[in-house]
Parts: structure tokens; sequence; C-alpha cells
């Protein structure tokens, strides 16, 4: 059962000492940090010094959260461009560390992830008109986050 009010951390040291703990389980955006802040009931004064002392201790780097989430979210759920820059748009990463960790995925990857994707689903498609069929296709990689231009490279060169 939630409770309604909260224990509220007043305590600069406890606060950084739970949000160490928090960033050090797992790479954390600073807008993720701060909500789980705000989520514990610590005053905002006192969240904006803990995400300094957080940032200057190396807890917390929005290049890096960037970086491996545009990494882990390609390899892992073969999620597109698109799809990935959405996320850290969600997670108020600036546009210019989303420009670097999207550059950071290598093309020939990607676009071998594409291919795969897509004869992965071919191969599931009951569908025989070849119209329908490559409509399915692409709308299916467009919905996984992959660049328009890219999948209608990538149906034109095979023979899904």
């Amino acid at each position: 059962m939630e409770r309604d009010n909260p224990i509220k951390i007043t305590d600069e040291n406890t606060a950084l000492t739970k949000a160490m703990r928090y960033c050090a389980y797992q790479e954390r955006a600073q807008q993720e940090v701060r909500d789980k802040m705000y989520e514990w009931g610590v005053a905002g004064r006192i969240i904006e010094i803990v995400i300094s002392r957080l940032i200057t201790e190396n807890f917390l780097s929005e290049e890096r959260f960037a970086r491996i989430y545009a990494k882990s979210k390609f390899n892992q759920k073969h999620w597109g461009k698109v799809k990935i820059k959405q996320g850290l748009k969600l997670k108020r990463v600036p546009d210019v560390l989303i420009k670097k960790a999207l550059a950071g995925i290598d093309l020939d990857d990607y676009m071998t992830a594409l291919q795969h994707l897509l004869e992965k689903k071919a191969a599931s498609l009951k569908e025989k008109h070849s119209l329908k069929r490559r409509y399915k296709l692409q709308q299916y990689a467009l919905s996984r986050g992959f660049e328009s231009n890219l999948i209608l490279e990538v149906l034109k060169n095979s023979e899904l």
C-alpha cells in the first residue's frame, strides 16, 4: 500500500548518499535523478546541490548516459535512431548530446540490423500480395524507429 505522506529527506548528505547509490546501480539522466529525488521528498534547493555534486564526482554524466542508452537500445532492443532520439528527448537530454550518441552507432551495423529485422518480420508475414507485404514491412520498421529512406533502400535491394 502506498503512503500519502512519504518521509521527506531534508538532510543534504542523506540525499547525496541515496542519489549516489541510485546512480551507481545504472547510468541515469539528470532528469531521472531529479524526478527520483522529488519522489523521495527532497527539497528543491538541495536537489540542485546534490545534482552538481554527482556531476563533479562523476556519478552523473549526460553524455555518458546518452551514449550508453543509444548503444543499448540499438543492440538489445533493435531500435532505430528515430525511436532512440525520442527516448533521449523524453529523458530531457540536450540535442547536442543526442546527436553525438546517435553518431556512435556504426552505419554498417545499423543497416545490417535493419536488414535482419525486415527479414525476420517477412518470415512471419502471411500476406501474399507483394505491395501489401512491403507496406506491412515498411510500417513495422517505421514503428521500430528506422528512417523511411533507409527502409525503402533495404526493401528495394532485397527480395522481401
